[in-house]
């Protein structure tokens, strides 16, 4: 690990985040060039184009060059920015794969991708049927993409082998934990354990500790710095996945995040449902069971259960777990003897982990 190292300048978050947008852009304008010579339907790279021009935190691309900073990384930053959008492909990939899945309404404040396929073959069965297939084949896409951004990246030849074997590692681990994810919803719904390991598999590694070890690995770091970053990653990946879940059922305080209804009409296996379950009385148990996973759930429905997710403590016990992941996330980095650039911007991310709220 890199220690005891001068470094007064501070990492420039925000020019992280133009760069990975400044490649997005051109790679992506590439593919419309490709795509107008070949005759291929323009509306697919637009498509994939809008999903990412719509928001998000770039918390993983953002993540990936710290990672690359914090490993003595220096010179070019070229190969850590290329991965590190090649991240967001990925993380476009697999939100419009999971909202097919979850046949969620919208993302990021805009219509769903298969919403929007759907809607432009008008309505019925069929085109329900067509837009969700459209979608899934452009999420393939952008996940293929993803992976050529990520093959394209100059990255030194001994350590390519190491970067795409820790992208390999960090797909198959969300394909079992989506997996995990979808056959699981509605059983076992109260086994805090299983809902824990969705978000170890689904989220946790995929989030922060992939993208933390990417950029290393770009760097060139050993071992050790491998295993800070899964002390860190996965308990801050941890508390992001039950800070969105509080998210979309109570919303924020501060009323930038609305309360939502979706977790609670799919009956998502979060930790949050099954702490509530588990501490309810049997009239409680009985309405969440009765309520929750219900396709026409109405907010007033939705509001009994937040009262009830309350009363049980489930909420303040899932805010108990998001502060305690937090705090080891700290001690991990007063050991970690990282440059005072990096260790500042990696406190600052896992506040932004922590507090998500898109």
């Amino acid at each position: 690990m890199t220690s005891g190292v001068v470094d007064a300048q501070a990492i420039d978050l925000c020019a992280v985040q133009r760069q990975v947008d400044a490649v997005l852009e051109s790679f992506l304008a590439e593919k419309v060039r490709a795509a107008a010579g070949r005759g291929h339907p323009p509306e697919v790279v637009e498509t994939v184009r809008d999903f990412l021009a719509a928001g998000g935190k770039r918390i993983r691309a953002l993540l990936c060059v710290v990672g690359w900073h914090a490993s003595g990384g220096h010179g070019d930053v070229t190969s850590a920015v290329r991965v590190a959008a090649s991240l967001e492909l990925f993380v476009a990939f697999a939100l419009i794969h999971d909202d097919i899945m979850d046949d969620s309404a919208s993302r990021r404040g805009r219509p769903a991708v298969h919403r929007v396929m759907r809607a432009r073959l008008g309505g019925g069965e069929r085109a329900e049927r067509l837009g969700a297939g459209g979608a899934l084949l452009v999420g393939n896409l952008a996940l293929m993409w993803a992976q050529e951004l990520l093959h394209t990246a100059p990255i030194e030849s001994g350590r390519q082998r190491l970067v795409h074997g820790l992208y390999d590692a960090m797909l198959e681990e969300v394909m079992y934990g989506q997996y995990l994810d979808v056959m699981g919803t509605g059983r076992g719904a109260d086994d805090v354990e299983a809902a824990l390991r969705i978000i170890r598999y689904k989220t946790a590694t995929a989030t922060i500790e992939r993208p933390l070890q990417l950029g290393a690995a770009v760097a060139g770091a050993d071992d050790a710095t491998m295993e800070v970053f899964t002390g860190l990653g996965l308990p801050l990946g941890e508390a992001f996945q039950l800070r969105d879940d509080l998210l979309d059922v109570f919303g924020s305080p501060d009323g930038a995040c609305a309360p939502g209804l979706s977790d609670l009409r799919e009956g998502k296996r979060t930790v949050l449902l099954a702490l509530g379950l588990q501490n309810a009385d049997l009239v409680q148990r009985a309405r969440l069971d009765r309520l929750v996973g219900r396709a026409d759930l109405e907010e007033r429905d939705a509001a009994e259960i937040r009262d009830i997710l309350f009363a049980t403590g489930a909420r303040e016990e899932t805010e108990r777990m998001i502060t305690s992941r937090y705090e080891h996330v700290l001690r991990v980095l007063d050991g970690a003897g990282f440059p005072p650039s990096a260790d500042r911007a990696l406190r600052g991310l896992a506040v932004k982990a922590t507090q998500y709220t898109s």
